[in-house]
């Protein structure tokens, strides 16, 4: 039964506390990644479950057995690291193979599963050079290799792809996704990049400061944000916070105050238990739409800076009040600096976020 499971992890380096309170499962053949910024203690998470970082509090649960005493050797994981750690003297082949010499595995099983891997992850061309005479995208494959060649509970990539170009990791992702796909082990990926993670991932688990935010798939932690940070850091270009007086809700509809003028936005039902206060509207860029002057409940701005994206074009503009909003349109859609823009926004992709950053949901 490869899965993995934390349970309440904390982690004190004296005062400081890297990781506070955690709570994870992975299923046997889920991709969970740990994303967040530099700091928030992905990296901290993933070595304590690999056993190189005593846990403070909690428990470290790997195949249904308690970890946290045990040295990482025995913990029967594969770990890649951001940095490679080939061994320079062996060829690829040997390099691979080195794992299975220490379980005394006899030559020819490890030359069959030498060359099952070798294959999955198009090395068979070069078994027999160096690591200094291969690509860096084959030095990163042969890390990979070297972790499945054996049969482990489970997988923990540590920014695997962080040191490749982005042509080479955009490959990469497809590879490591398909090879994954096919092993029916618990896989954890630690990554600040949001599109390996979007791309990579069955789950995703979002952490700040420490704590794991929230925990959903790709699509739900895109278009279901639990709070004004995840909101924030993943999608591209970010979500538009904008912060607004909630005035009342009624018919659907919540009625807010923002930028000298009051907008009737439909709503969960959920923001008439706020009452009135100060609340965060949050809207991506490509769920607004630009209507004509006349449109009543607009939004309104005027273009400052426009950023051609190929298919689409970026706009960002500013409010009476002073406020920066962002707006992505169709490329054929043609804009000047200066030009008055009148916003709707669509109303199945507009979030409500309380005085506490929190999302409002029934």
């Amino acid at each position: 039964m490869s899965t993995i499971e934390i349970r309440g992890i904390t982690k004190a380096f004296g005062p400081f506390v890297a990781v506070r309170d955690a709570d994870l499962s992975v299923a046997a053949g889920e991709v969970v990644c740990l994303l967040g910024p530099s700091g928030c203690g992905k990296t901290t998470t993933l070595r304590m479950i690999a056993g190189l970082e005593r846990a403070t509090a909690g428990d470290i649960v790997i195949a249904g057995q308690r970890m946290n005493e045990l040295s990482p050797q025995r913990r029967n994981i594969a770990m890649v690291f951001q940095f490679y750690a080939l061994y320079p003297a062996l060829t690829v082949g040997e390099n691979i193979a080195m794992p299975l010499h220490r379980e005394g595995i006899g030559k020819a099983e490890i030359a069959a599963r030498v060359g099952r891997v070798a294959d999955i992850l198009h090395l068979g061309d070069v078994l027999d050079r160096m690591p200094g005479q291969v690509s860096e995208g084959e030095k990163q494959r042969v890390a990979v290799a070297r972790a499945i060649v054996r049969d482990p509970n489970c997988f923990l990539f540590d920014e695997p792809l962080s040191r490749l170009d982005v042509e080479l990791r955009h490959a990469m992702r497809g590879q490591i996704k398909a090879v994954l796909s096919n092993l029916s082990k618990a896989t954890v990926i630690v990554t600040h990049d949001q599109l390996e993670a979007l791309t990579m991932a069955d789950r995703i688990a979002i952490m700040r400061d420490g704590l794991i935010e929230q925990v959903g798939s790709p699509h739900e932690v895109f278009a279901r944000p639990a709070n004004v940070f995840v909101a924030s850091f993943i999608g591209t270009p970010q979500m538009n916070l904008i912060e607004a007086e909630l005035k009342g809700y009624g018919n659907g509809k919540a009625t807010v105050g923002f930028d000298q003028q009051d907008v009737d936005l439909p709503a969960n039902p959920a923001v008439a238990a706020l009452g009135p206060g100060r609340v965060t509207v949050g809207v991506r860029p490509r769920a607004f739409t630009v209507v004509p002057r006349d449109t009543a409940g607009t939004i309104d701005a005027v273009t400052e800076l426009i950023e051609p994206m190929g298919a689409e074009t970026l706009i960002h503009a500013r409010t009476r009040a002073g406020g920066d909003i962002r707006v992505v349109v169709p490329r054929d859609r043609k804009v000047t600096v200066g030009e008055p823009l009148h916003l709707v926004p669509d109303p199945m992709q507009t979030h409500i976020f309380a005085a506490d950053g929190k999302a409002v949901r029934a």
